[in-house]
């Protein structure tokens, strides 16, 4: 990335890729649904993706609105 960009191109940039990472977590989140009963395996490493699609979600969210969401969710705790 040598490009140099503007603050509004970049804030374009992390919602693209935050709507990239919430749509992954989707689909990843649906396949582990899918599969559980017939490959268990499989079902485990869709989980482990949509976690990690979802750990980028939250990340890219905080960056682009922050403040939007309460930091403690699902037990995590704010470290002051």
């Amino acid at each position: 990335m040598t490009d140099v960009v503007d603050a509004d191109e970049l804030l374009r940039r992390l919602q693209r890729g935050r709507d990239r990472a919430a749509e992954e977590q989707r689909r990843w989140a649906d396949r582990a649904r899918s599969v559980t009963a017939t490959d268990p395996g499989g079902a485990r490493e869709a989980e482990a993706r949509a976690r990690a699609y979802e750990a980028v979600l939250r990340v890219l969210d905080e960056i682009v609105r922050p403040g939007a969401h309460p930091a403690e969710e699902e037990g995590a705790r704010r470290v002051t």
